[in-house]
């Protein structure tokens, strides 16, 4: 008789099945009491901490980059009265939420990981377990709302701050019209655009968080093991956020009808 442990995969779908259950425990502990208030506070606090400055950072160069693309594709067919509406909706849809999704993982994410995973090999989460109190009601809940809120919060300034920016360089490097530009965004845009928006940042903070807290809960071979899992957590984020991506871009463009239609 094969073994278990000899099946391909069995180890990684063993993986992904305690991922999704941890993420179905912390919806469920979302609606227990005690709720922890203090603890999602200084986590909020710190997960915008690390994540406001390079976020900011990050997105003007971001909205530039997609305003002289779509600027020069639009004049080259034409089309320049639509720069406007064509780079504001493309930050708005994809790049604010991702380049937010990006940084809370990185930055927030790793940091999260970390912090559990040294809780973890110190012993702290089992002696919680041994006390009647639970660390995911105690500890990851709070994560994760703070996550959430902190991209939520994050995705309206890099959206703001992506427009502006793309508006600087479209009408003062490419000598676009301002009018023209707001004119063809007014036009075009609705507000599903902004709530398909922050609905990905919620979501994308969630996973973030959720993935950076079972790896912290699981680390493997010691104070190397973190480091490790600070890595895994990352990298499955990204992996997991860009997938998400595709299926909620395509459920959205195939049931919110475009302006006009």
């Amino acid at each position: 008789m094969a073994s278990r442990t000899g099946i391909p995969g069995a180890a990684a779908l063993r993986e992904t099945g305690r991922l999704y259950a941890l993420g179905l425990d912390v919806v469920r502990c979302l609606f227990k009491r005690p709720f922890q208030a203090r603890e999602l506070i200084q986590q909020f606090w710190f997960i915008a901490s690390v994540s406001i400055l390079p976020t900011a950072l990050v997105s003007i160069p971001f909205g530039a980059v997609i305003a002289l693309h779509v600027g020069s594709l639009t004049t080259q067919i034409g089309a320049q009265s639509f720069t406007g509406a064509a780079s504001v909706l493309a930050i708005i849809q994809q790049a604010s939420p991702i380049v937010t999704a990006l940084l809370i993982a990185g930055a927030g994410g790793s940091a999260m990981c970390a912090d559990l995973g040294s809780r973890t090999i110190r012993e702290e989460i089992d002696a919680m377990e041994v006390l009647g109190v639970s660390p995911i009601q105690r500890l990851i809940v709070p994560r994760v709302l703070a996550a959430m809120g902190v991209s939520a919060f994050l995705n309206g300034m890099v959206s703001v701050v992506g427009v502006v920016g793309g508006y600087f360089f479209n009408v003062v490097m490419q000598g676009g019209t301002p009018g023209a530009y707001l004119a063809s965004f007014s036009a075009l845009a609705q507000l599903p655009d902004l709530w398909i928006s922050e609905i990905k940042a919620v979501i994308f903070g969630f996973v973030a968080a959720v993935v950076a807290s079972y790896r912290g809960l699981n680390p493997k071979g010691g104070p190397k093991g973190v480091g490790d899992a600070v890595n895994q957590s990352v990298v499955i984020t990204f992996l997991l956020l860009f997938m998400l991506n595709l299926v909620l871009s395509t459920l959205y463009l195939q049931l919110v009808p475009p302006k006009g239609m």
